[in-house]
């Protein structure tokens, strides 16, 4: 390698350094993709990347805006929506995304869409009855 090869290895290194926690990051980003419906906990997702709980949600919050919790919680309710669109109970829907309670699942859900489960599942419903009347 020539002197000036190893200089632009050198700087390369020192200014692209943080393509290991981008990669950590998006790693972690696709492990809750896959595994939203499990007990997901930041102690465990840290583990796997073998970096610091502290570490993983400065990193999180700063290429997402999210912490890995509120990730999996918009996760979880999104995924929520579609089990409720095609057919799914809210109780199946519930624990099927990853909830342990119907109740913090519902309380979650209102508060993130302005409407209860059910009520969603009901707005949803009657929208595609009229689609499929027009």
């Amino acid at each position: 390698m020539t002197f000036y090869e190893t200089e632009i290895k050198r700087i390369k290194d020192s200014c692209f350094s943080n393509d290991s926690q981008i990669e950590t990051v998006i790693a972690t980003r696709n492990f809750i993709d896959t595994n939203f419906d499990k007990d997901l906990k930041l102690d465990f997702l840290a583990r796997l990347r073998f970096t610091s709980k502290y570490h993983l949600l400065r990193l999180f919050k700063k290429y997402y805006g999210l912490t890995p919790r509120q990730y999996l919680m918009d996760k979880r309710i999104e995924n929520s929506k579609k089990n409720l669109i095609n057919g799914m109970t809210v109780t199946e829907t519930c624990f099927a995304v990853g909830f342990e309670s119907l109740g913090s699942f519902s309380k979650l859900f209102k508060t993130k869409t302005g409407k209860s489960p059910s009520a969603y599942q009901k707005e949803q419903f009657s929208r595609s009855k009229l689609d499929l009347e027009f």
